[in-house]
């Protein structure tokens, strides 16, 4: 994508229903709309085009009504193409951003610049090192062991089992991944730590044999799940951390024969997942609630804007609990 088109997008809303609540126009900065009197001007920057980010979007059109906000949705493509809509929201000027960082290690330059001259707040996934103002969303550790729990249930033998992740370099992902090694190996927690990627990692009754990165294509963690099926005929559980991961893998499963050996857990809500669990072919999968994402960023940055700094709590954390849903 040329840098003349990127800046053209990032002026439109991605949706038709926000085009009602209107885009920055380019004009005065949106600070001085809002010190007038004027609706805040925000942007809710998401990691990525998903159905996920969809549910999102209706939060932030339902919030923006409630709060009296003007909000645009941006969909990057990946980090360098999220990098380049931060940029031009500043430059632009909005009262308030909340992203989800792609890159939270390597993006903390950007993010304290975007700090320095906007509201900031991080959702879906925290950018801790960073100097937003306060962190929306659920405790991705504690979700990564909620997924452990669901192995645990589907596979209570134990038995050699398999990562699967879109991409490591986001603080929820990692956490994910951590949550359901301590989990699975029975381990207190070490939420803080990482550990590595490649070396098959052993526990009293779990073996992961490996976590495998697709950056966001679900072909490419179908084709992963293949890669272990065959590389480990003995496997016994395939665990995906991103949305579409679990149909991707269910398919890969029935394809090989292997529903009766080889059990998914999953995490969010896609349709076909959930299908799957009314249908008993996955035992469950932990959610979370980006509709909440989406109206609470709204929220929390008109407040900010308004100068009501009272929406922030103390830990500069507000939880949104992500929950286990089984076919009960």
């Amino acid at each position: 994508m040329s840098n003349r088109i990127g800046r053209f997008i990032v002026g439109v809303c991605v949706a038709a229903g926000l085009a009602a609540l209107g885009c920055d126009n380019g004009g005065a900065p949106a600070a001085d709309a809002s010190a007038a009197g004027g609706k805040p001007k925000l942007a809710y920057i998401t990691n990525g085009v998903a159905p996920f980010w969809t549910i999102a979007e209706k939060g932030v059109i339902d919030g923006a009504k409630e709060y009296d906000a003007e909000v645009s949705v941006v969909m990057p493509s990946d980090v360098n193409d999220q990098m380049h809509r931060v940029e031009d929201l500043l430059i632009r000027g909005v009262d308030g951003i909340a992203i989800s960082p792609i890159d939270a290690e390597n993006q903390v330059p950007l993010l304290n610049k975007a700090a320095a001259k906007t509201k900031l707040i991080t959702q879906d996934s925290d950018a801790p090192k960073s100097e937003r103002i306060v962190y929306i969303g659920i405790d991705n550790y504690v979700a990564g062991r909620m997924a452990g729990q669901l192995v645990k249930e589907a596979i209570p033998a134990g038995g050699k089992v398999a990562i699967l992740v879109g991409r490591l370099e986001g603080d929820n992902a990692r956490k994910r991944r951590q949550g359901v090694l301590d989990e699975l190996l029975d381990r207190p927690d070490s939420s803080a730590g990482s550990d590595p990627l490649n070396q098959e990692i052993k526990g009293a009754k779990y073996t992961i044999v490996a976590t495998l990165t697709d950056q966001i294509d679900a072909a490419k963690a179908k084709s992963n799940a293949e890669d272990m099926m065959s590389a480990h005929p003995d496997l016994v559980g395939l665990i995906g951390l991103n949305a579409y991961h679990t149909p991707a893998l269910l398919e890969a499963v029935k394809q090989a024969g292997k529903m009766s050996s080889i059990k998914v857990v999953g995490f969010d809500e896609q349709d076909a997942t959930l299908r799957a669990i009314q249908d008993g072919e996955v035992v469950g999968t932990v959610v979370q609630n980006p509709y909440m994402y989406g109206k609470e960023s709204v929220r929390v940055l008109a407040a900010l804007v308004r100068g009501d700094n009272s929406v922030v709590p103390q830990d500069k954390f507000i939880s949104l609990p992500a929950r286990q849903i089984r076919k009960s």
